[in-house]
């Protein structure tokens, strides 16, 4: 079903995956994409568990809008091991504005199609997304 605003769809593919995220943790992180030919949100890039936010980062391009859902775990003042699914709309101040403004359309709709998303990030350049700004939001 495509999005009156932006028209795009939502390839079942990006739900199916966050699935696997959320419930079996398959992926520390999943990397969306617009394909605007195919005017549909489609995965780009699954990291497996054992990579670090240095990957996810590496994936996020420098000139491009993506959008992102990443599994932070972290330990709490008592130790004990929690984590927290974020989303993170990356929209790089470099990128095209006819690119920021399909993303930024279809940012709500997409999102609600991940049931279980806990904190929202937007990010218009690294620094908005650094491994600080991930812990103050987890807790």
């Amino acid at each position: 079903m495509a999005n009156a605003a932006s028209g795009m769809a939502v390839h079942d593919d990006c739900k199916l995956k966050f699935l696997e995220l959320k419930a079996k943790r398959t992926y520390r992180f999943i990397v969306f994409k617009i394909e605007e030919v195919q005017k549909q949100v489609v995965v780009e890039k699954l990291g497996e568990p054992a990579q670090g936010y240095e990957d996810f980062t590496a994936c996020l391009p420098e000139n491009e809008c993506r959008y992102a859902v990443y599994d932070f775990e972290y330990l709490t003042e008592g130790n004990v091991p929690k984590s927290r699914i974020f989303f993170i709309a990356w929209s790089p101040d470099t990128s095209r504005v006819r690119n920021k403004m399909i993303y930024a359309s279809s940012k709500d709709r997409f999102k609600r199609e991940l049931d279980g998303i806990q904190v929202e990030l937007q990010a218009t350049d690294r620094t908005e997304m650094g491994l600080d700004v991930f812990k103050s939001r987890a807790t």
